[in-house]
C-alpha cells in the first residue's frame, strides 16, 4: 500500500510494516528524505493496470431518433405522479 508521509513524499509499505510503524519511524524517514513525490492521484491504481480491450456494440443501438425517443418507459409507479409545480 502506499503511505503518504507528513512531508508529502510517499512510500510504498506492506500490512504488516503499517501496523507496526511508529512515530519515530516516520520521523526517520522523513529524516531520511525517503519517498517520491507522486504527481499523479492515479498512482498505482487499477485504472494503469487495466488493459482489457474494451467492445462498444453500436448494432445494439437504434439507427433513427425515432427509435430513440419511443424507447418504452420502465419507471410506470412514476407516471402516475403528477407535477403539482411548486
Amino acid at each position: 500500500m502506499l503511505y503518504q508521509l507528513p512531508n508529502g513524499k510517499t512510500i510504498y509499505l506492506t500490512i504488516e510494516e503499517y501496523l507496526s510503524l511508529t512515530d519515530a519511524d516516520v520521523q526517520y524517514l522523513i529524516s531520511l528524505n525517503c519517498g517520491d513525490a507522486l504527481l499523479d492521484p492515479f498512482y498505482g491504481s487499477a485504472v494503469e493496470k487495466n488493459t482489457k480491450e474494451k467492445f462498444y456494440d453500436f448494432d445494439y443501438l437504434p439507427n433513427d431518433d425515432d427509435e430513440i425517443n419511443n424507447i418504452p418507459s420502465d419507471d410506470e409507479p412514476f407516471d402516475e405522479i403528477e407535477d403539482l409545480g411548486l
